[in-house]
């Protein structure tokens, strides 16, 4: 594949704003065309952002012209879109999560496997300054051996401001299942796989009302926990706590703490790419904000697209890869099914502790 790689977006709906504001300083691919079930939107989108064709799903596919699909549709189509893709003999990444089930997670990663195609799914956060610099610091042992951490998302919920919400409280959505990949998959390239979980998990109200525009008044059926705590057994030994909620109105907990022998490590907000850092080891009086190593610490998403272009070009694995979107999948899944089990679950996945980016990159780079 000859970089610029040629992508094509499937889905054209509200994240693509994200993708779009970050897509002039990623020099490894291109947005060559757009599709859309609302031709409407297609076309919109294409207009606002100099996406050069509208296409249907069925042309986008069949298009030789287009090397990797970027498929941003809502989760419920995931898998279809996915799969369809890899059939077509393109390589695909997806929004978050890879599919509603690990099932059908596992079966796209094994035809990615069989047709030779990459898979790669967002989130592509942990590739920004901030936690690549949180990776470095952990690496160059500044808190010693890592023994805990904990993550907490905490909010009243997506009623309040998204244009659509309804999805979220339905299968695929829910805090864990919506927000839980940026963490897990944040604590996944800081502290490796996990082994096995536990959680457990709540509905607080069966019905929301939502207050944002246009949709100000509709209520909504929740079918989903809306509050779910996990426990993560990492691999290395480290034990992990994760809160995902639509619960809260108010909290000022951490988003991410790494606690090590020797100091505490504070990393930002893993639904963003830069900072702050901050650093607290055992013989300091107060926190450190420590410098970022790395670039990437605005806005860039798609970030991970450009890694699986460069990755395809050269023959190194891709970082925001098929196998680390399964095993984030299946630990949200099992978290639910710990808790309606009671018990610890072992998990039948594991992956790659994806490699560092190098220091030094400028940004929108990815290494060869």
């Amino acid at each position: 594949m000859n970089l610029p790689a040629r992508v094509g977006i499937i889905g054209c709906g509200n994240v693509n704003r994200a993708y779009q504001s970050a897509a002039p300083r990623l020099g490894a691919i291109r947005y060559a065309a757009c599709a859309d079930i609302r031709r409407e939107a297609a076309e919109n989108l294409a207009a606002q952002h100099n996406i050069p064709r509208v296409l249907s799903v069925e042309e986008m596919l069949a298009d030789p012209e287009i090397d990797i699909i970027l498929n941003l549709t809502i989760p419920g189509a995931h898998y279809e879109i996915a799969l369809a893709a890899l059939e077509a003999g393109k390589h695909v990444y997806s929004e978050k999560p890879l599919s509603l089930t690990a099932m059908e997670g596992a079966s796209l990663v094994d035809a990615g496997t069989r047709t030779g195609l990459r898979v790669g799914n967002a989130p592509d956060t942990f590739l920004g300054a901030g936690i690549q610099t949180s990776r470095k610091l952990i690496d160059d042992g500044a808190i010693g051996r890592p023994v805990a951490a904990t993550a907490f998302m905490m909010s009243r919920g997506h009623e309040h401001w998204h244009p659509s919400p309804e999805f979220y409280y339905k299968a695929g959505g829910g805090p864990m299942f919506d927000m839980g990949p940026y963490y897990l998959t944040a604590l996944i390239a800081l502290l490796g796989p996990v082994a096995r979980v536990t959680g457990s998990t709540q509905i607080s109200r069966s019905q929301r009302t939502i207050s944002s525009q246009p949709l100000h008044g509709t209520v909504i059926d929740v079918d989903v926990p809306t509050h779910v705590v996990g426990v993560l057994d990492f691999a290395i030994g480290a034990v992990g706590t994760i809160i995902t909620s639509f619960d809260v109105q108010a909290s000022v907990l951490p988003r991410i703490e790494i606690y090590g022998t020797e100091g505490t490590l504070s990393v930002p907000d893993p639904n963003t790419f830069g900072g702050p850092v901050r650093l607290r080891r055992a013989a300091d009086d107060d926190w450190q904000e420590m410098p970022l190593t790395h670039g990437n610490a605005e806005q860039s998403r798609g970030l991970g697209v450009a890694d699986l272009a460069q990755a395809v070009a050269s023959g190194r694995p891709h970082r925001a890869s098929g196998e680390l979107a399964l095993h984030v999948l299946e630990i949200m899944e099992t978290i639910h099914t710990a808790s309606d089990e009671g018990r610890h679950v072992a998990l039948g996945s594991s992956c790659q502790r994806p490699g560092p980016f190098p220091p030094g990159l400028a940004d929108g780079d990815v290494d060869a």
